[in-house]
């Protein structure tokens, strides 16, 4: 038959709503989102900048980023690209970046950086699509 434990349980409970030890910060969904949506636009931002394009899409980019983390984002002064530089590759790059900040932003419902990227999404399939302009930017 059954008979109950006498001796003291050595597995110690945890506190259930607790999932990380003390003394770490938590972030809230929200704030984790925010956080990846600021890095996707700053990779943007950075391509955008290697780019060297004559838009003002790059100050809207860092509008939104300073926006989300408070601060001014950090900013390269590139040499224009040569002539046989693969500026489709960037353009590809800033596209896929651009669609994950649109994904993020969505999620967030942000809708200031959705259209922002979606924006920047639709430069750079122009960009990748101008018929003999593979080297242009």
């Amino acid at each position: 038959m059954y008979e109950p434990s006498r001796a003291k349980s050595v597995v110690h409970r945890v506190d259930a709503g607790r999932t990380e030890p003390a003394g770490y910060p938590q972030s809230s969904r929200g704030e984790t989102l925010d956080i990846q949506l600021a890095g996707h636009l700053a990779a943007l931002l950075a391509v955008t900048d290697e780019l060297a394009l004559d838009d003002d899409g790059a100050v809207r980019i860092a509008a939104q980023v300073t926006r989300l983390r408070g601060a001014d984002p950090v900013r390269v002064a590139y040499p224009a690209l040569a002539d046989g530089a693969d500026t489709r590759t960037l353009h590809r790059r800033a596209h896929d970046l651009a669609a994950r900040a649109l994904l993020v932003a969505a999620s967030r419902a942000d809708t200031a950086a959705a259209i922002l990227a979606a924006q920047r999404m639709d430069t750079h399939t122009a960009a990748l699509e101008a018929p003999d302009r593979a080297g242009a930017h």
